[in-house]
């Protein structure tokens, strides 16, 4: 069957069996493959993406039920020109990855979170992202990534608004 979604800000028709699930779409159908496949059951999150502004795990849905739907992957949230993404760079910047193979889902978990709940204290933190595994058992320095890469977001948020407020022009 096809299914047409967009992934990265691109248009994209998949043509893959019924059963075919989200994540591998992702890496087999679109060769994304920063979207992790750990445990194919949903407890490790590994393949965590952004789906219509949500994190999902991709292994437990079918592409099928994403049609129409907008999908942002790992590749998908840095700039254009390599610009990490806040999140992205907190994470380097935090020493908030060891293996990587958690990264990607925990990096677009973290997005979510702080988008969602932004401010979060450190035990929040944990328990929001209670559902990405990290087996390095890197937390620490996980959790200090999210409170950086979440106050590095927000500044950005702040100084869009504000440069949008200044760009109105009143008569």
């Amino acid at each position: 069957m096809q299914v047409a979604l967009t992934v990265n800000g691109r248009d994209v028709t998949i043509d893959a069996p019924p059963n075919t699930f989200l994540v591998h779409a992702i890496r087999e159908h679109l060769q994304l493959t920063g979207t992790h496949v750990g445990c194919d059951t949903a407890q490790c999150g590994a393949c965590t993406v952004m789906a219509n502004g949500r994190a999902i795990k991709s292994c437990n849905v079918l592409v099928a039920q994403m049609a129409g739907a907008e999908i942002t992957t790992i590749e998908g949230i840095a700039q254009p020109d390599g610009t990490l993404h806040p999140m992205q760079a907190a994470f380097k910047e935090c020493h908030g990855l060891q293996c990587g193979f958690c990264t990607p889902g925990m990096v677009i978990s973290a997005i979510d979170l702080c988008t969602h709940y932004p401010g979060s204290s450190e035990e929040e933190i944990r328990a929001l992202l209670d559902g990405n595994l990290c087996r390095c058992t890197g937390y620490q320095n996980i959790v200090k990534a999210v409170r950086t890469g979440g106050a590095a977001m927000t500044a950005a948020a702040t100084a869009a608004a504000d440069a949008a407020a200044t760009d109105t022009v009143t008569v």
